[in-house]
């Protein structure tokens, strides 16, 4: 073969394309992040498939993450969007998931990277319409062996995360591999960062029904908007049911809005002063006046899936 000494360079692009979405997969194996052209980014964990970062094309981080945070060991998360499945909280009085961890197993197990999706830049118009959506997964036979005895249901579950230039959407499928019903229930638990939590509001939950687990689950019906001067731990069902937008203003500006689908119900959470210093991974301990959390889910009851059947929820939060 003869060497041409004037032979042309590899191209880095294709000519006449813009910019394209990226997506990387850390040495490690241990997380997976993507960016747009225009400069939005996400990242997640393989661990809980935990998104711990989610950043405008400015580089403003949207979420809140603990800086104590157990990202590589076996806790769960603190911060950034933990995945509840398939129990919320503790459930003594469910026996099928009586002896499972609090919130379940998915924001601890080993999640599966199953590829990417992308809606690419068109030539001619620009990076604006890119998107990138990750897709992970989880089965009942990759689940930790010494849960697998405790929740003993054939299950799979496809996790997507979905970046655009508007804001990040979190989705879920999951699908009763047996033949035999279960129960469960799934829950996004979303961090979401304020500069002062003291001027937060939280509208589209007036007028419903909420249990107040700070004052003995008892249940209630929200008045006007929601504000936070303390502890707070409400499982609400929004009135208008999950296409209705829930939007968390700060100083009267709106700074997120989260639109459900096929998730009835709406947790909100801000542990304040004295339940912060109690949480041994919470920090720093005043971190509680720079989040708050909105958790899309089916929390209230329980969802049967039948064998062979197969829920779907999302949500879709944007800024």
């Amino acid at each position: 073969m003869v060497d041409r000494p004037n032979k042309p360079t590899a191209l880095a692009t294709t000519p006449g394309l813009p910019p394209q979405p990226q997506v990387d997969i850390s040495e490690d194996n241990s997380r997976v992040s993507a960016s747009l052209p225009t400069g939005e980014s996400v990242e997640v964990l393989l661990k809980g498939a935990t998104v711990i970062s989610w950043k405008d094309r400015a580089g403003n981080e949207k979420l809140w993450l603990s800086d104590a945070a157990d990202l590589d060991g076996p806790k769960p998360v603190r911060g950034g969007i933990p995945l509840v499945f398939p129990n919320f909280g503790t459930t003594p009085d469910h026996p099928a998931t009586s002896k499972l961890p609090q919130h379940g197993f998915a924001r601890t197990s080993q999640w599966e990277f199953l590829g990417k999706s992308t809606s690419e830049s068109s030539p001619g118009k620009g990076p604006s319409d890119a998107a990138v959506k990750l897709d992970f997964g989880l089965a009942s036979s990759t689940v930790d062996k010494s849960l697998q005895g405790l929740w003993a249901h054939s299950f799979s579950a496809i996790y997507s995360v979905t970046l655009n230039q508007e804001g990040l959407g979190t989705s879920i499928v999951i699908t009763n591999d047996g033949n035999e019903p279960f129960e469960a229930q799934v829950l996004m638990h979303t961090y979401l960062r304020v500069k002062d939590i003291t001027k937060v509001e939280v509208a589209g939950l007036d007028n419903s029904e909420y249990l107040d687990k700070v004052d003995a689950a008892k249940a209630k019906t929200q008045s006007g908007a929601v504000t936070i001067t303390g502890e707070t731990d409400r499982v609400y069902t929004p009135a208008k049911g999950p296409s209705e937008p829930v939007v968390v203003s700060e100083g009267g500006e709106p700074v997120f809005t989260v639109v459900r689908d096929g998730l009835k119900d709406v947790v909100v959470w801000n542990p304040w002063v004295e339940k912060a210093g109690g949480i041994g991974d919470f920090e720093p301990k005043d971190g509680y006046k720079h989040m708050i959390c909105i958790e899309a889910g089916c929390v209230r009851g329980w969802l049967k899936l039948e064998g062979g059947e197969t829920f779907e929820g999302g949500q879709t939060i944007s800024y």
